[in-house]
């Protein structure tokens, strides 16, 4: 932003301070620092601040700036005066600045750490949350200058201004001098602040997706004249699906004595509307959309569902193209879906919105949808609404969005909006990629500790398009992160609908424990099979025999259910052939009723192209005949009747099974109970494996554990030693003797090694340390490789120490080459490895495996993000596959896992208080039957970044 040649600060502009935020109401406002380019911004900036507003800022009347405050208010150091600005459409609607003050309260410069700050907000503006959102910024850039506390005179009648810093949740004293309240804000970030600041966060996101889900008006730009088009289409669906609210078509390439086009006002330019336009749906060719753009936020425009391709997806030029439209649409205040989006749908019966390419409306329901590419979204909704292989019956969309290259308003954005949008009860996300796993994952977590959320997430491939954070970790690692937070992780999207096919509408089981009954022994066994290979404890199926009646089905199941034993149940049917067979409805009641008797357990069924069975599995509150809607159950994808395969009615067209929305979109505890249906025993037993871990999980959950705090831990001593380690570089591997010093001071102790570049330091070495004693080679390509034989174990004597010291120097070459140490034996024990990472993706993990070659080579390692509790700790060491060798595994003697767990703790409280320590290994840890033993470390520092996801409230940059 500065241009000028003025000099006006001691540090180069702050490029690092500028950023987009999401205010409470929805809308964006763009956060710089100002320059000395921005007096006549500011004049005309204060001229649209009422007196009253000019009275609280100056105690007294203050009419207009003079050029001597103007010269102040826009000339900074960047250091000890700083100046924020809150713009949208480059005009500012807000400002912040700080003064570094000392003793007395006399302008100062480091090292004193107060500074007295101050706010003026447009009164237009006020409201929406544009001080806190700048005072989260000015405190940021205050820490970062090394100023600690905030300082701030205020009118007692200025409540708004007094609440902006009382809510902040900083660590504040409050005083009352002279007639004016005085606070001071202690700037270090505590768990209140930063909870008030994800809650802001929460509140402001979600308020900008329900802007654009539930618009009270839209238009639609880039109509064609003629039927046929993207334009055309998209307002027929609009039209078509009952939107509730003004629609216009605008083109500037119709008639000027054209009004309508199908029955919808028609307009060559939306600034020609007469009322609010809240929604804009653009479908225009790329090089059109900025000259829209401006229409649209000039007219005053909330949001915009992009259609056009031709951005990133095409290439760098596309690219470039969709970066200036992201920052066009941000620098008047609106949020954009797409480009090369999809579009959006809301089956609210109050909103009834259809803007997206999808031909038909999907049935109103309690899922919650989100697709990136359009090819996924149709083939979600496609399984949503076709009985051939999709799900059919109640269960639908409660909103759905595709928001193709995600330039702007992604699925974080989205899962801030479903977290608390009553009539979303699960989430299903197909994830191509995802540009901010640390965030998701965040996000993810409070989610699914209110509501299931399934995930297919991509293989790491970006699309061409999709603006994605570098991470170094694989992709089995990110799943693994994800699993944690409570995303249930299937793999495609039959498994996504089938798992939300049952969250939806049963509850969630218990326990693994499952009960298995039937009319075919045999897809009951095959039912038990799977339910042993997905982990989970099912009894012995109960076979009713071919001939079994419907009231043998209701009997077994009401039995099963009322069985304290049973978490959840599995009916496995197969079609009955002769006149005394059951019917379909009949059976199908028969399995509702029963399931009603006892609605805390869930019920799944398994079929074989039953028929009319089906029909009845899937008609519940829809349009079918009166006793096949009473069944109250809903079947799984590809459950269509074969032509001739059982009783019952032919299969009802699409169109005559829309189920009526008060139905269906009821609260799950009002709505029917619907029990799913899946035509393979696979399908069922996964989505059951997968409710029932996330089940265990969201009771893990209710407890979530704690961070320990250790009285023996120096955070102080480590924070002095670590910067003066980073005086001395950039970013480096601290020595042997540093890394012990490090870690101690978190009272993680590292066994002794010495240097023995000769056979007699080797036994002087030996002597210090006392034998017993372990010879070791460390150089590069022989550390940690016990499997290449470069480690002597037990040397018990000198004698035995020289011998092996020359069998390593005959086997691998000279000492220089092997770097030989010396270093007194641990108690026996299993070898582990203890790692951490700073991933810019990710943020901090923690990983935990056992040394060797083997789990190398299988990746059996477990990944926890920093910082671990107590709980996550204990589970961390219980992930791998080779646990069970921790545990006495063949007799073998268990170790103290307790030891190692508090390990595992310290490590984390030590990248966690210390963002300067990028990585941490610990190889090899061996834990012992008493105590874990740490005999190999490494640390590598850097310094930490400007920002981190404890940082003000940004939107991501593009």
């Amino acid at each position: 932003m500065r241009t000028s040649a003025e000099p006006q600060s001691r540090y180069e502009y702050p490029a690092h301070w500028e950023a987009d935020v999401v205010l409470r109401d929805g809308g964006t406002a763009r956060i710089r620092p100002i320059t000395v380019d921005d007096a006549d911004r500011l004049v005309h900036f204060y001229e649209q601040v009422s007196d009253e507003s000019k009275y609280y800022r100056f105690f007294a009347p203050y009419p207009r700036l003079s050029a001597k405050d103007v010269h102040r208010f826009t000339h900074h150091d960047f250091v000890d005066r700083v100046g924020l600005a809150a713009t949208v459409g480059g005009e500012f609607i807000a400002t912040v600045r700080y003064d570094r003050i000392g003793a007395g309260g006399a302008p100062a410069s480091g090292p004193a750490d107060e500074a007295e700050v101050a706010f003026l907000v447009q009164d237009a503006h006020q409201g929406r949350g544009v001080a806190s959102a700048l005072l989260e910024h000015i405190a940021a850039v205050a820490r970062e200058r090394g100023i600690r506390r905030f300082a701030a005179e205020v009118l007692p009648a200025n409540n708004k201004m007094i609440k902006v810093f009382t809510d902040a949740g900083y660590t504040q004293k409050r005083s009352f001098e002279d007639g004016v309240v005085r606070l001071e804000l202690d700037l270090e970030p505590t768990d209140r602040a930063l909870a008030v600041q994800y809650a802001r966060e929460q509140r402001a996101e979600a308020r900008s997706v329900q802007r654009l889900l539930a618009p009270g008006s839209v238009a639609v730009i880039g109509v064609g004249r003629a039927p046929g088009g993207v334009g055309r289409s998209v307002l027929a669906n609009i039209r078509d699906a009952g939107y509730e609210g003004p629609l216009y078509a605008v083109n500037k390439a119709f008639p000027e004595d054209l009004a309508e086009v199908d029955g919808v006002a028609a307009y060559r330019c939306v600034r020609d509307v007469d009322g609010p336009v809240d929604l804009a749906v653009v479908a225009v060719p790329a090089e059109y959309v900025p000259a829209v753009v401006a229409e649209c936020g000039e007219h005053g425009v909330q949001g915009l569902v992009v259609l056009s391709a031709g951005y990133a997806e095409s290439g760098p030029e596309g690219k470039e193209r969709q970066r200036a439209l992201v920052q066009q649409a941000r620098a008047y205040g609106m949020r954009i879906i797409g480009p090369n989006a999809f579009g959006v749908i809301n089956t609210a019966p109050d909103v009834r919105l259809n803007a997206s390419l999808a031909p038909e409306m999907p049935r109103p329901g309690r899922i919650g949808m989100f697709a990136q590419s359009g090819a996924i979204g149709i083939a979600l909704l496609s399984r949503l609404h076709r009985r051939g292989g999709g799900v059919t019956g109640t269960t639908g969309v409660s909103t759905f969005v595709s928001a193709g290259n995600r330039a702007d308003v992604s699925g974080n954005d989205v899962l801030q909006y479903w977290y608390e949008d009553p009539d979303t009860d699960v989430v299903l996300m197909y994830l191509e990629t995802i540009g901010n796993p640390r965030k998701f994952t965040r996000l993810a977590r409070r989610t699914a500790a209110a509501k299931p959320l399934v995930v297919v997430q991509g293989t790491g491939t970006a699309p061409q398009g999709h603006a994605v954070r570098a991470t170094r970790l694989p992709h089995a690692t990110v799943s693994a992160l994800l699993r944690q937070a409570g995303v249930i992780r299937v793999d495609t999207i039959t498994e996504l609908v089938d798992a939300g096919l049952l969250l939806a509408r049963q509850p969630l089981p218990a326990g693994p424990r499952v009960a298995i009954l039937g009319n075919s022994e045999s897809l009951g066994v095959l039912t038990y099979d799977r339910c042993l290979a997905e982990g989970l404890r099912p009894a012995r199926p109960l076979d009713l025999t071919t001939g079994a009646t419907p009231e043998d089905f209701h009997r077994a199941l009401s039995a099963a259910l009322a069985d304290d034993t049973n978490d959840s149940v599995v009916v496995t049917a197969i079609p009955a052939i002769g006149e005394a067979s059951p019917g379909d409805a009949e059976l199908a009641e028969a399995l509702r009723s029963a399931a009603a008797g006892v609605p805390g357990k869930p019920v799944l069924v398994v079929h074989v192209e039953l028929g009319g069975l089906a029909e009845a599995l899937s008609a519940a509150a829809s349009t079918a005949p009166a006793a096949v809607r009473a069944a109250g159950i809903e079947r799984a994808p590809g459950t269509e009747k074969a032509p001739g395969a059982g009783g019952g009615a032919h299969p009802l067209r699409p169109a005559e099974r829309v189920p009526t929305a008060a139905a269906d979109r009821a609260p799950a505890s009002e709505a029917p109970r619907l029990i799913p249906a899946y035509p393979a025993a696979e399908r069922a037993v996964r989505a059951l494996a997968e409710a029932v871990r996330y089940g265990q999980w969201r009771r893990e959950a209710a407890e979530p554990g704690r961070v320990p705090e250790y009285e023996d831990i120096d955070e102080k001593g480590a924070a002095r030693l670590i910067g003066e380690l980073l005086e001395r570089g950039e970013g480096l591997t601290i020595s042997d003797a540093q890394t012990c010093e490090l870690l101690a001071k978190y009272g993680i102790q590292v066994r002794r090694a010495l240097p023995a570049p000769t056979p007699d330091d080797a036994v002087e070495a030996a002597r210090a340390l006392g034998y017993p004693v372990a010879l070791k080679a460390t150089a590069p390509h022989l550390r940690h490789r016990a499997d290449l034989g470069g480690v002597r174990l037990d040397l018990a004597d000198e004698e035995q120490l020289r011998r092996a010291y020359a069998e390593l120097s005959e086997l691998f070459g000279k000492p220089e080459e092997l770097r030989p140490v010396v270093q007194g034996m641990a108690p026996r024990g299993v070898d582990t490895v203890v790692r951490t990472v700073i991933d810019p993706a990710a943020g901090a993990v923690l990983s935990f495996g056992l040394a060797g070659a083997a789990s190398q080579l299988l990746d059996d390692t477990a990944h926890r993000l920093i910082p671990v509790t107590d709980r996550e700790a204990t589970s961390l060491v219980r992930a791998i596959r080779t646990a069970p060798l921790l545990f006495g595994w063949r007799g073998s003697t268990p170790v103290d896992t307790p030891a190692l767990e508090e390990l595992l703790l310290r490590v984390s409280r030590l990248v966690d208080d210390h963002p300067e320590v990028v990585a941490v290994t610990l190889e090899p840890v061996v834990v012992a039957p008493h105590g874990a033993n740490v005999l190999g470390a490494t640390v590598r520092l850097a310094p930490p970044p400007a920002r981190d996801d404890h940082g003000p409230r940004t939107m991501p940059a593009y």
